[in-house]
């Protein structure tokens, strides 16, 4: 919980900007499968119980005013869409038991609460490209990660790395967020969290001092 959900609150974050910006649940999810994630984190939520995100929103609107959430999960909730459990979520299923009550279905009823919604905020949605979701939800995995070793929550970034692959459905061959930063390069990690926080909800973007750090130093987060 200390490493695995503080990342994935990260994760979850900019999941829901990107519905705000134009993307659909469908899309996010394809992007992320194709990543090589288990599950795209709509199918997560709506098979873990979108009520169970809401009462942890409703907390964090107390207890942590500054990390700001869409609020199209609520939107989501307020209509009783809480998942499998009601057979509606982010997207709907199909009634009975069985695999086909458990395979997500596009909603149209979804696309007008986003619709509405992005009315609601003044969003105008624009077209995103499967590279920006892949990038802006694992680039957001690993920025907490950072910050999780600079506060010695971690011993080492393998650890975190073990963590997403053994909890969290992270794509083995991908070796964990950490190790596929290293692989990507962090100088180019860490321009893209630049690029970010000149975007939507760009305040939301502190680059963690210590990928700051070894960006420009040249040198990785597993030695």
């Amino acid at each position: 919980g200390f490493i695995g959900n503080r990342m994935l609150e990260k994760y979850g974050q900019q999941s829901l900007f990107l519905l705000d910006e134009g993307a659909t649940p469908q899309q996010v999810d394809a992007a992320m499968a194709k990543f090589g994630m288990a599950m795209g984190p709509f199918t997560m939520y709506d098979m873990a119980g979108n009520d169970i995100g809401w009462e942890i929103r409703k907390r964090r609107y107390q207890e942590r005013p500054d990390f700001v959430y869409s609020k199209i999960a609520d939107r989501i909730c307020e209509q009783g869409r809480f998942g499998q459990k009601t057979g509606k979520g982010f997207y709907k299923y199909e009634a009975g038991g069985g695999a086909s009550a458990r395979k997500p279905i596009p909603d149209p009823d979804v696309d007008q609460i986003l619709a509405s919604y992005r009315k609601e905020i003044g969003a105008t949605p624009r077209a995103i490209s499967d590279q920006e979701i892949v990038e802006r939800l694992i680039y957001a995995l690993v920025n907490e990660g950072a910050h999780i070793l600079e506060e010695g929550i971690a011993l080492r970034a393998s650890d975190i790395d073990m963590v997403y692959l053994t909890g969290y459905g992270f794509p083995p061959y991908r070796g964990g967020p950490m190790f596929y930063a290293d692989t990507v390069g962090l100088s180019k990690v860490l321009s893209a969290i630049q690029g970010f926080q000149k975007g939507y909800q760009g305040d939301q973007w502190k680059p963690a001092p210590l990928l700051v750090k070894l960006a420009k130093e040249g040198k990785r987060f597993n030695p």
